[in-house]
């Protein structure tokens, strides 16, 4: 490495040294607190107290936050372009037709639909002499294609496997060959054999087209057959690359999405149903393709800024923390890169910030305050929690943080209520302890149970009993499965490297010309990280030393979805943090609004604006490795490896 490839340490080195400035600052200048604003007749440890409501003022910051983030987040997201229908080879069916003229086949695409199996692909001049497609071992371990003669017998060198569906996959035989007529037959591993299709190239890269002859298929007409495999030519893309095709985990989740709505039973059911179906809605909207099934997730996490300015701004009262929040939520290299990936993970992280963020306005809510008044957010609190257990369980290990703060401010509430008023409070307990089992058990356990509609009636079968042993079977399923999750992962990573942002995870890689790369990973912007992680080191002394009711409730929503890792055996990475980065954000806003309550104006705007400005500005440095976008090998070197492990 060169003088200049040292450069890029200077980054991390001078993050760190300016964080640990102003948190040094931070703790000299606020050691000595004012009185504490939410307490409540003097009684410390009490949430109780003025919940602040959003104002006029505050929709300018938040609009142009979100405007701009939800600009920079869509830009690119996917092609809005993808094969829609498809011909099914699952019951062994060969389709033979022509091209319009003869080529020397040089590559082919395809692009896999549902199911999962092979094709024999056969190739031929005149329509007599027919050559089948093989594959063979090289010498580096790849796989060569290679037409070899048809007597040999079926080659099914075409596979479509479960990793392979819904991205484009590309054939280029080593023993190019002059085609006019082609036949595909199809062996499915079991049900449906879909491809969506076929593209056919020439020497000069020039896509065939489909002739005027056609053989007939088995049962069906072969000009509707031929015509499903060729008749979106338009759709195929100038280069394959993961804005046209699935890539990590997107052949999984947007695969059952489609699948629930087609009335497929799913092939992945190692998570709950309900954060797919949240995702089939993306692909009714805009159809089978990459922008349709991230769309979901993408709007899930642009809507993610409004509730932790609401958040914010009910926590501290102050415009400029929540917007400080909110910005720093947008400059969040987790956030932009995990809610355009579709996967699951954006719905239970929404549920988690909600179901909190009702919460607390329950436990602001003063003693005395009459049942009809706090059971909205106590059933908005418990709808949420519902809806982010049946989208996955990462939400439901937050269960335990969010029952405690419950039960405290259960107690605090029956301690501080007012005496002239203590006719009423034995009555209050009864209703709100009977509404929170309603709100926080038997509807997240109906909204659990209705999602697995569409299991049991892909299965044919929803009656009520078939229903549930089809939900509960799920259920053991999964334990199982992720208890056995143990298999090594280049990017794998445990609970105390995500504390430091040591291991990210690389979702794809491709080098699109010489001397460029694209690449992009999920891992948290540093500022937030590191400067989060001192903000929650911030909270336990200010929680244990001072007693302070929000330090306790941010503290306790971060622990409760870090710990339960400590305790998990399988195989885990940096997006598992994803849950937690809400919380390092709001614990920087407490810090902020410590400040701002301690120090004049002048004072703190350095500080406060200084690290959310830093985050906003490494956003914009790391924009490119976040979305995919080509960039020189040199800038990534030289400005984005801050360490070794980084494979940026």
């Amino acid at each position: 490495m060169g003088a200049i490839g040292y450069v890029v340490y200077l980054f991390p080195v001078l993050a760190i040294a300016a964080l640990l400035y102003c948190f040094a600052w931070y703790w000299q200048v606020c050691r000595v607190p004012k009185p504490l604003k939410d307490s409540s007749r003097g009684r410390r440890f009490s949430f109780a107290g003025k919940c602040r409501p959003m104002e006029r003022k505050d929709a300018l910051p938040l609009l142009a936050i979100t405007v701009v983030y939800a600009v920079t987040a869509f830009a690119n997201l996917g092609s809005m372009e993808a094969p829609q229908s498809a011909q099914d080879f699952g019951g062994g069916q060969t389709c033979t037709f022509a091209l319009e003229r003869e080529m020397l086949l040089s590559r082919l695409w395809y692009f896999p639909n549902l199911g999962t199996g092979s094709y024999n692909l056969e190739i031929s001049s005149d329509g007599e002499q027919w050559y089948t497609l093989w594959t063979r071992p090289g010498e580096q371990g790849e796989t060569i294609s290679y037409w070899a003669d048809a007597d040999y017998g079926p080659g099914y060198a075409l596979s479509q496997t479960y990793n392979q569906l819904f991205k484009w996959v590309e054939v280029a035989p080593e023993n190019p060959q002059y085609v006019r007529y082609v036949r595909l037959t199809g062996r499915a591993d079991r049900g449906l054999l879909e491809l969506g299709e076929l593209a056919l190239f020439d020497e000069n890269g020039a896509l065939a087209a489909l002739g005027p002859e056609r053989s007939p298929l088995a049962g069906e007409d072969g000009a509707s057959a031929a015509n499903a495999l060729l008749d979106e030519q338009d759709t195929v893309p100038e280069d394959i690359s993961w804005t046209n095709s699935a890539y990590f985990d997107e052949i999984y989740h947007p695969r059952t999405a489609l699948e629930h709505i087609e009335g497929v039973y799913p092939y992945e059911i190692s998570h709950p149903p309900l954060g797919k179906l949240i995702m089939g809605l993306g692909i009714r909207l805009f159809g089978m393709t990459p922008f349709g099934w991230r769309f979901m997730g993408m709007l899930f996490g642009v809507l993610m800024l409004p509730v932790l300015y609401a958040f914010a701004k009910n926590l501290f009262g102050r415009t400029a923390v929540a917007a400080c929040g909110t910005a720093l939520l947008a400059a969040d290299f987790m956030h932009l890169t995990q809610t355009r990936l579709a996967t699951i993970d954006t719905y239970g992280v929404f549920f988690i910030l909600l179901m909190y963020y009702f919460m607390y306005r329950w436990l602001a809510l003063p003693a005395g305050t009459s049942f009809r008044e706090s059971a909205l957010p106590l059933f908005l609190s418990g709808l949420a929690w519902g809806l982010g257990a049946a989208s996955k369980w990462t939400v439901i290990y937050g269960c335990v943080g969010l029952a405690l703060l419950y039960f405290i401010g259960l107690y605090q509430k029956l301690r501080d209520w007012p005496p002239e008023e203590l006719h009423r409070r034995a009555g209050w307990c009864v209703k709100t302890l009977a509404f929170s089992v309603l709100s926080f058990a038997v509807i997240p356990a109906g909204i659990y149970f209705l999602s697995y509609y569409p299991y049991a009636k892909a299965q044919g079968d929803a009656s009520l009993g078939a229903w549930f042993r089809t939900m509960w079977d799920n259920q053991i399923y999964m334990f199982t499965y992720h208890n056995g999750v143990t298999d090594s992962h280049p990017y794998s990573s445990r609970w105390y490297q995500w504390l430091l942002d040591i291991r990210p995870i690389l979702y794809y890689l491709d080098t699109p010309a010489p001397g460029y790369t694209v690449r992009f990973a999920a891992f948290v912007n540093p500022v937030v990280c590191w400067g989060g992680l001192l903000a929650v080191f911030t909270l336990a002394v200010r929680a244990g030393g001072r007693r302070c009711g929000k330090a306790l409730f941010l503290l306790i929503g971060y622990l409760s979805q870090l710990l339960p890792w400590l305790l998990i055996g399988r195989i885990t990475f940096a997006y598992h943090y994803f849950p937690s980065v809400v919380f390092l954000v709001l614990a920087l806003c407490y810090v902020f609004s410590e400040l701002m309550e301690q120090v004049p104006t002048h004072r703190w705007r350095p500080a406060v604006w200084g690290i959310t400005g830093g985050a906003a500005v490494l956003y914009a440095m790391f924009y490119p490795v976040l979305v995919g976008l080509p960039v020189p090998q040199w800038y990534t070197a030289c400005f984005l490896r801050w360490f070794p492990s980084w494979p940026l």
